[in-house]
């Protein structure tokens, strides 16, 4: 399996020690035998999706995500989204209730979050891959070392970025980032099991343009 060719060039460049670490290496190793004996999602074309949507320069905000859908045809290489024509998953759906409630904004026909992507929605799993049908059965083989990298320079290379960290998973990366810098915003995750709990009224989507404005930046058609 060849990686690092199918990634964006600015993202190559602000990343390229990351392709040389040593947990890479073994992680491309893993993803070979891995692919030898099961099904793998997302496609090898689309691993990278969110980075080649959003290359580097373009980013303004961040959602971060754990790790792919794991049936078929559901994971493209962007959290919470899914192709056209595919079922809406149940966290999408909330995301999708909250964004109705907070800016009026009716639920779309597609799951497919690519609008977002070409905007400057940096819309990142923390594991890139999984096996089919087994949910994160690739976390902890390498990719949450490259990933925390991404995450990283991010927040050393750029500034003014927003980061929504949704549910535990995604708060614990907020130590990457120098708050200094950029505005986080928590709650959290839009599961069923925790949506009521804080996901539903957090006003994410509204307040992310509150802040691009105030940067001059344009705003998301959500």
């Amino acid at each position: 399996m060849t990686i690092a060719p199918q990634i964006e060039n600015s993202w190559k460049s602000a990343l390229g020690e990351a392709f040389f670490a040593p947990s890479f290496a073994q992680l491309k190793a893993f993803l070979v035998e891995e692919k030898k004996q099961h099904t793998v999602f997302p496609p090898g074309s689309l691993i990278f999706n969110a980075f080649n949507l959003t290359p580097f320069d373009d980013v303004k905000v961040v959602i971060l995500g754990q790790d792919p859908y794991h049936d078929f045809g559901q994971a493209h290489g962007l959290c919470f989204s899914v192709p056209d024509g595919m079922q809406h998953p149940k966290s999408l759906i909330n995301i999708f209730k909250e964004l109705n409630d907070d800016l009026k904004i009716s639920v779309p026909a597609s799951g497919n979050l690519t609008r977002w992507a070409t905007q400057g929605v940096f819309l990142l799993n923390a594991t890139l891959t999984v096996r089919a049908h087994q949910a994160g059965s690739h976390q902890n083989k390498g990719w949450e070392q490259f990933t925390d990298a991404v995450i990283r320079q991010l927040s050393q290379k750029r500034d003014g970025l927003i980061f929504l960290l949704w549910g535990n998973y995604a708060r614990a990366k907020a130590a990457l980032i120098d708050r200094q810098k950029h505005y986080i915003l928590e709650t959290v995750h839009p599961s069923p099991l925790s949506a009521h709990a804080g996901f539903f009224g957090c006003k994410h989507f509204s307040k992310t343009n509150e802040i691009l404005r105030k940067l001059g930046k344009k705003e998301i058609e959500w």
